[in-house]
């Protein structure tokens, strides 16, 4: 079969234009199931610094899609972005890709690559997690540095802390952070319990993980319980509170959809 990426012997090799021609080359190939073709528009693309086919090409390997599973080379590519991106804007729009690329080394280094030099480190995983939470402001980063603070990986437990975190991307819109967050002020593990803020943000994560069609079945079974446990005032409170959050912030909801 005939490839679809543009030839890579021409003179204008290394030009934008074809770089950028050979990314939209490869993600049509992508999306049409020439998974072949895309891996070599992706490649050429990636050789000459783009970060989105570096990110998409390491999910692929990091999925065994379309290309046989790899780790170590997922990584690779991931650290490509992060060398040459790290200092980018937050606003730049290469930055979802320089984030996202921050939260799959953290998470490699949290779990290790076996028989590989990347071993687990939660320190080194806390410290990536950071810089893609705080600088970026990357919801995902803020959720898997909460759940590092909750648990105690790679430093000190600290519950207000995964608290702090989980509150920033609640209010981006983030479901799982909407959901834990509930959870925990429910529990007051480790700072003061909330029932109306608790069952708020459950119910605010119900009503979003249901619009975006995910399963909804644990975050309802963990709202229904907090419903069925709160008393009457509690249980007005929070659901005028949800509504309210839902109504005032559509445009970080439909911003966090996309």
């Amino acid at each position: 079969m005939k490839s679809t990426v543009a030839n890579v012997n021409l003179p204008d090799l290394k030009s934008e234009a074809r770089i950028d021609q050979a990314f939209r080359d490869g993600t049509r190939a992508y999306f049409s199931g020439d998974k072949q073709a895309a891996v070599d528009g992706l490649k050429f693309a990636a050789e000459y610094g783009h970060p989105a086919a570096q990110w998409k090409l390491g999910r692929m390997y990091a999925e065994g899609d379309g290309v046989t599973e790899n780790d170590l080379q997922a990584f690779d590519y991931f650290n490509q972005i992060v060398a040459a991106h790290a200092d980018d804007s937050p606003t730049s729009p290469q930055a979802p890709y320089v984030a996202n690329a921050f939260v799959e080394i953290g998470n490699y280094y949290r779990h290790g690559i076996p028989n590989s030099t990347i071993q687990q480190n939660g320190r080194r995983a806390r410290e990536i997690m950071t810089y893609a939470a705080s600088y970026f402001g990357d919801a995902d980063a803020q959720v898997e540095l909460a759940n590092m603070y909750l648990a105690g990986e790679g430093g000190d437990r600290d519950p207000r802390q995964a608290a702090r975190w989980l509150m920033l991307a609640a209010k981006k819109g983030q479901v799982d952070a909407q959901a834990k967050l509930g959870q925990l002020l429910l529990s007051g593990d480790g700072l003061p319990a909330s029932p109306i803020h608790g069952l708020m943000w459950l119910t605010v994560a119900l009503k979003r993980a249901q619009t975006l069609g995910y399963d909804v079945s644990k975050i309802r079974e963990m709202q229904e319980n907090a419903f069925s446990f709160a008393n009457e005032t509690v249980r007005r409170a929070a659901i005028s509170l949800a509504n309210s959050w839902l109504t005032e912030n559509k445009t970080v909801v439909a911003a966090a959809d996309h």
